[in-house]
């Protein structure tokens, strides 16, 4: 009888490594940051806290990740989607923006017990094609097949694959944590992401807007109105983290309201120049 594979986990951004990485800093977890593709990288988690917790009886992988993503997705204009898998279970969650998460999950022998309307919506906020990409995504939700919950999620990837996604070698579902960090830092290319403190934090996050396509989200009304809308909105998450103790709830919190700051920061400063 195989024995137990432990948690493992990837989160998959629909941007360049350049965007994503000043925007991971904020997460305060220390992660490899590799290019995955066209217009997409992958962040493989390095630290061990959130693993130790996910295996020892702490709080699940599928809520850490789904936080983590959650707390990126919420002040980026890409999506985000976290890939997770422990012992028993393995799963997705997709956030983009202010929108409730969408997420499905399977038993480790590949029994679907997500909902078909969770599929929908993901293959609607990530542009996938309604006819072919839907029918390959449907058959991944339907009992019976001799596929596995590790099988059902590269299944996931081979449809991903025909949006530009393209992960590295040994980065895959199933992999052992240590494993899939061996294997990002083998990539060109490949970096490490870590807090420097929020001076650094917010000079990384201008340069991406002067030097992307994130800097028009940025400017002219929308662009006041969406910083406006993330400051009045990351008060709130933030007391709310204070009170509860919760980390995940403190992140997004502290995020919405860095990336407030600097879309009124940024304006202001386009403004001047030109």
């Amino acid at each position: 009888m195989p024995s137990p594979q432990p948690a493992g986990a990837l989160l998959l951004c629909r941007a360049e490594p350049a965007v994503v990485g000043p925007a991971a800093q904020l997460l305060h977890e220390r992660m490899l940051l590799v290019r995955a593709g066209d217009e997409w990288s992958v962040l493989v988690p390095e630290g061990k806290p959130w693993l130790a917790a996910a295996d020892g009886g702490g709080e699940p992988v599928d809520r850490v990740l789904g936080g983590w993503a959650g707390a990126l997705a919420v002040g980026a204009p890409w999506p985000v989607l976290a890939l997770w898998w422990d012992a028993d279970r393995s799963g997705f969650t997709l956030a983009s923006g202010f929108r409730r998460p969408v997420g499905y999950e399977w038993l480790a022998n590949g029994t679907p017990v997500g909902e078909d309307e969770a599929m929908r919506t993901f293959a609607v906020r990530l542009g996938l094609d309604p006819v072919h990409d839907m029918q390959s995504l449907s058959v991944l939700t339907t009992p019976g097949t001799e596929a596995d919950a590790r099988a059902r999620l590269r299944g996931l990837l081979a449809v991903l694959a025909r949006a530009g996604l393209t992960l590295p070698p040994g980065l895959a579902p199933g992999e052992p944590a240590d494993r899939l960090r061996e294997s990002a830092r083998a990539q060109d290319g490949a970096e490490t992401v870590e807090w420097q403190g929020w001076r650094d934090a917010v000079h990384a996050e201008l340069d991406v807007v002067e030097t992307t396509r994130v800097g028009p989200w940025m400017r002219g009304p929308k662009g006041r109105c969406l910083a406006a809308a993330q400051l009045a909105a990351g008060v709130p998450l933030t007391l709310h983290g204070v009170r509860r103790r919760s980390g995940g709830w403190l992140t997004a919190g502290a995020l919405l309201l860095v990336h407030g700051a600097l879309g009124l920061a940024y304006d202001r400063m386009r403004a001047a120049r030109d």
